[in-house]
């Protein structure tokens, strides 16, 4: 896979010290990359900091606990996404994922109502996310949950939603959006503020499904909330750079910060993510300071123990 972009020498020093708080790699439930120990090493060998272990379906409190204990010096984070293999929004799950050392928890992806019934296309050419197949044969296979809701028909959060968030308020977890819609997201963005979540994520919002625009990504960074920006998602076609840059330029970079989203066999070396951000972000125009403050600053602030 020699045709992948390589990161220059300058931005892999601008990001050194940052977390990557959103990487899927093996073991999985489909194919990855590389495996956790091996990308620890080579975050070791970039002087990154750690990364945050993201899985669709199982949580990863236990993995990252292995991989810090086999390659000292990095910080591997435990997460629970709340899809329907762990419960949906199930509180148990999440306090015992936060029991394990887990810092990190999603609300619905890929069995959110939103992604389900989402007719978003992708722009002609964009590569589909993987876990798209596996939820076709679920479906074909008669085994998929219903869809999860987080708000009700009246647009209220739901109780099962309050008591996980309380939860997550009470082990000071970070909190993740998920692919929630544009509604869904406020709603949850003021229900978690509420509760005295102190740490609260918009996902990927240009991802195909969610398509947050940047006046409304000004409004939630002013309640309070990072915004992600994943490296796949302008990379692999699914919105154009300029789509991200406008959305860091309306939320601010204080409150962005960079992702990469990365471990698919067809993408660039997970450990390239933060710093091929940077060399994009360079170009179009952001500063030093501002690339540090999205790579290190608010990854650390956000992935990094709290104590």
């Amino acid at each position: 896979m020699s045709d992948h972009p390589r990161p220059s020498p300058a931005a892999r020093e601008l990001v050194s010290g940052g977390y990557d708080p959103h990487v899927h790699i093996a073991p999985d439930v489909m194919e990855r990359r590389i495996d956790d120990l091996a990308l620890a090493r080579r975050f070791h060998e970039r002087r990154l900091a750690g990364f945050v272990l993201k899985s669709h379906y199982v949580p990863t409190a236990e993995r990252a606990s292995v991989v810090k204990a086999a390659v000292p010096g990095v910080d591997a984070v435990g997460a629970i996404t709340l899809n329907a293999s762990v419960g949906g929004l199930n509180p148990i799950a999440v306090e015992i994922a936060a029991r394990e050392g887990a810092r990190w928890v999603w609300l619905p992806t890929v069995d959110c109502r939103n992604q389900r019934e989402s007719h978003a296309a992708d722009p002609p050419g964009a590569k589909p996310p993987m876990w798209a197949r596996l939820q076709r044969e679920l479906h074909d296979e008669g085994i998929a949950s219903p869809p999860i809701d987080v708000v009700d028909a009246a647009g209220e959060v739901t109780g099962a939603l309050r008591d996980v968030l309380r939860v997550v308020a009470k082990h000071d977890l970070v909190l993740a959006t998920g692919h929630l819609s544009r509604d869904e997201i406020f709603a949850v963005v003021d229900a978690a503020t509420a509760a005295g979540v102190r740490r609260v994520v918009v996902t990927h919002p240009e991802f195909t499904s969610q398509r947050i625009s940047p006046a409304d990504q000004r409004e939630l960074a002013a309640r309070g909330t990072y915004l992600e920006r994943c490296f796949t998602t302008a990379h692999t076609g699914k919105c154009t750079w300029d789509t991200v840059f406008d959305g860091v330029r309306a939320a601010t970079p204080a409150r962005s910060f960079f992702a990469s989203d990365l471990g698919q066999p067809f993408n660039p070396p997970v450990e390239d993510g933060l710093a091929l951000m940077a060399d994009r972000f360079l170009a179009a125009g952001f500063t030093e300071e501002e690339v540090h403050t999205m790579a290190v600053t608010n990854t650390v602030a956000l992935a990094g123990p709290t104590s």
